[in-house]
């Protein structure tokens, strides 16, 4: 299986690296040890220092935000490919995943414990409940108790990169028709199905730009979040090109 997961590896995934599949084991740190307050702090100092800050400078919030961003991207590509073209669900609950991390502290790579089992359900809530229930949940809420920052700003991220490579996938040489439409209607419903608020309820937005002298070009379109990331509080960084703050128009 870990071949199969590995042959995922083309068109928008193509350059891309596929998870390690074993015990997690060094280098690898398990997911728990990783959101220990010690262990994260001396990643979140590693980090900063790659963005050239210095132990004080730079929003705390902006900085775990930003961490947070590129750890959904390495969780993300896998466990939607995984999911949406070979109907497998990875084992990414918090006491069943590790993850190789580079010299400055973010997440590159996946360590599964296993190369995941098959799909109980296709439907929207069911097909992703491993990823929501034993990942994002818990995940989110120790982010956002180490960093002060609240939750939505992290739910925010992850559905943005969720969105992001829904549309990507639907590309795959794999792709049999119609390969993302669970998600996206998980992406448009706004209660789970027990009637609860759905956090990853439309993240971003598409408008088109108002033209003047002729029509609008379809592609003028815009893309932009739902929720700022904070981004912009870091000193250098500026807002991204898909920012709510700066792409008032959307409104």
């Amino acid at each position: 299986m870990p071949l199969l997961l590995d042959a995922l590896y083309t068109g928008p995934m193509d350059g891309l690296t596929p998870p390690q599949v074993g015990p997690i084991r060094p280098p690898a740190v398990p997911m728990r040890d990783l959101l220990t307050p010690a262990r994260f702090e001396a990643e979140l100092v590693r980090f900063k220092a790659g963005y050239g800050y210095q132990s004080e400078q730079g929003d705390r919030r902006a900085l775990v935000s930003l961490w947070s961003k590129w750890h959904f991207g390495a969780l993300l590509v896998p466990y939607l490919a995984a999911n949406l073209l070979l109907e497998r669900d990875l084992p990414v609950g918090l006491d069943e995943m590790g993850v190789c991390l580079t010299t400055e502290g973010r997440t590159e790579r996946l360590q599964l414990a296993h190369a995941g089992r098959p799909l109980a359900s296709l439907d929207a809530f069911a097909r992703f409940s491993t990823l929501i229930d034993d990942h994002l949940t818990p995940l989110i809420g120790r982010l956002a108790a180490l960093s002060g920052a609240s939750a939505k700003v992290f739910w925010s991220n992850a559905g943005n990169t969720f969105e992001h490579f829904l549309s990507a996938f639907e590309a795959h040489p794999m792709a049999a028709p119609g390969v993302a439409e669970e998600g996206h209607r998980l992406l448009t419903s706004r209660t789970t199905v027990n009637g609860q608020r759905n956090p990853l309820y439309q993240p971003v937005r598409y408008f088109q730009p108002e033209c003047q002298g002729e029509e609008a070009n379809v592609s003028a379109t815009k893309r932009v979040r739902r929720l700022c990331c904070l981004r912009y509080l870091l000193p250098e960084l500026g807002y991204c090109g898909n920012c709510p703050l700066s792409n008032r128009a959307a409104g």
